[in-house]
């Protein structure tokens, strides 16, 4: 099971807290880290999202106001520094409820305790090895060994493999929680990549067969601990 995680929290010391912990727990992917709740709402338009790690007390908006204002929450656990607002999260249905400072202990408790709430069928089926996509009145079969890259175009997202390129009407969003997260990672808002298929990093770059790949600087670092 890959859960994919987002840190929300403005101290970067607890996030880098969580950030170590979520890395030391092979079920869990971190895809991002934003400082406040406006920026996660921003985030989450653009990626698969399948558990939070929210702090409340926040500017602008708390994490508990956060999670009141999407319309499908992800599933979240609440990492703060204040018992009192623990009733209020299981009001709107925490998972967990980790107060500040958080042993990996107690972490490592919250995170199965989501493991337990995600059903079996959560989680596309990666076994078969492949994505069906339609385009050009066509149904294609892109095994993930043979895909490149894609690249978002307006409406459209263009899968790059070792043998030719398609585009396909739909979003990056849907097609990367169809990818699995071991084998494909987004780099930039427009580009998802294959790691396997990295010939070089240079600078805010990736080499991938003939083509350079920009980077962006939020996602860097996640993208040089999967390469090793």
């Amino acid at each position: 099971m890959n859960i994919n995680c987002l840190i929300v929290d403005d101290e970067p010391l607890s996030q880098d807290v969580i950030k170590d912990f979520v890395l030391a727990c092979p079920e869990l992917n971190l895809v991002g880290i934003c400082k406040n709740a406006l920026e996660a709402g921003e985030f989450i338009k653009n990626e698969k999202i399948d558990l939070l790690f929210l702090d409340i007390n926040m500017p602008k908006l708390s994490g508990i106001g956060f999670v009141k204002s999407l319309k499908n929450p992800p599933l979240f656990i609440i990492v703060s520094a204040y018992s009192e607002f623990a009733l209020d999260g299981f009001e709107i249905d925490a998972v967990d409820y980790l107060l500040k400072p958080v042993s990996f202990e107690r972490f490592r408790t919250a995170v199965n305790r989501t493991i337990e709430r995600f059903s079996d069928n959560s989680e596309p089926d990666f076994t078969a090895g492949h994505i069906m996509v339609r385009a050009n009145k066509k149904k294609y079969r892109l095994n993930f060994d043979e895909i490149l890259f894609l690249e978002a175009q307006g409406d459209y997202v263009k899968f790059i493999t070792t043998d030719f390129s398609l585009m396909v009407h739909g979003t990056m969003k849907d097609f990367l929680a169809q990818l699995p997260s071991n084998q494909f990672e987004r780099v930039h808002k427009s580009y998802v990549i294959s790691i396997s298929k990295v010939i070089y990093v240079e600078g805010n770059s990736v080499k991938i067969g003939e083509s350079k790949i920009p980077v962006s600087l939020n996602y860097k670092e996640l993208l040089l601990k999967k390469l090793g």
